[in-house]
């Protein structure tokens, strides 16, 4: 696929986004106070009860900045999460135009996926400033250019690999009559696993061992703690030697199922 075909794809994707600017706007702002206010509540209830000032080695100013960082990340890394779903492609027969078209399909949805990404780093970008406007980058004071770079980095991976997570279970959809639950339960996993629920430091050892080989936590974990400091260099290259591995895995899984399903793809849909 060339690289003027995948910009022109995004480009598309991306105009369609801001189609509803209103809404689009709305939903953004009241989904993330939303989410902030409720680990706001959570952790000032959780700290008073505990009776401590540090749980998990953070206080509770560098918890609320760690929300704030996971749940604008967990935007970037999962975009719209295919609103252009393969699976509706393929139940509706909206496939067939793609297997005639000269190019990927893969790289004609990664292209909707990044097109779609765009308007996020616009909410991305007014998020991060009303932070700093509104605390002065309280709880952040560990963030340097070398954090950023790194967090830029496994956020770039982090996005690849949700897609690559994700492809395989719509593809699922040549088989089955519904795959929302398995995306549903991939959702789940990767919120609970990945550091989007709460801090990973706060699993029991053994299981944050073994977490360490999966691929979830270099979805949402490993970014925010990359961007505050809290993970060396050597462990960060090792967190995303894991990812990349398992990106390679997925992938080859996925264009398995890929291939397999269009054995039996009919092109007249459900």
């Amino acid at each position: 696929m060339s690289v003027r075909l995948f910009l022109q794809v995004a480009s598309v994707e991306m105009r369609k986004r801001m189609s509803y600017r209103v809404d689009f706007w709305i939903n953004a702002f009241v989904g993330f106070a939303a989410e902030l206010c409720i680990a706001w509540f959570l952790w000032q209830a959780l700290y008073a009860e505990s009776g401590k000032d540090v749980i998990g080695g953070y206080v509770f100013d560098e918890m609320l900045v760690y929300y704030v960082f996971v749940i604008i990340f967990a935007r970037l890394v999962r975009g719209a999460e295919f609103e252009a779903h393969v699976s509706q492609d393929i139940y509706e027969g909206g496939l067939n135009r793609y297997l005639v078209f000269p190019a990927s399909y893969f790289g004609m949805k990664y292209a909707q996926h990044v097109g779609g990404l765009v308007p996020t780093f616009v909410q991305t970008a007014l998020f991060l400033g009303a932070w700093l406007v509104f605390t002065g980058g309280a709880g952040g004071e560990a963030i340097t250019l070398t954090t950023v770079l790194m967090a830029a980095a496994s956020l770039v991976l982090a996005n690849l690999l949700y897609y690559a997570m994700s492809f395989p279970l719509h593809a699922v959809a040549f088989w089955a009559d519904n795959v929302w639950s398995l995306l549903i339960t991939l959702r789940f996993a990767s919120n609970l696993l990945g550091g989007r629920m709460f801090p990973l430091v706060l699993f029991p050892v053994a299981l944050r061992t073994a977490n360490e080989w999966l691929p979830f936590r270099a979805l949402f974990g490993l970014p925010a703690e990359a961007l505050l400091g809290r993970v060396g260099f050597e462990a960060w290259l090792q967190g995303m030697a894991i990812g990349i591995v398992w990106l390679g895995v997925l992938s080859l899984i996925g264009r398995a199922v890929w291939r397999r399903g269009n054995l039996q793809y009919s092109g007249i849909g459900i």
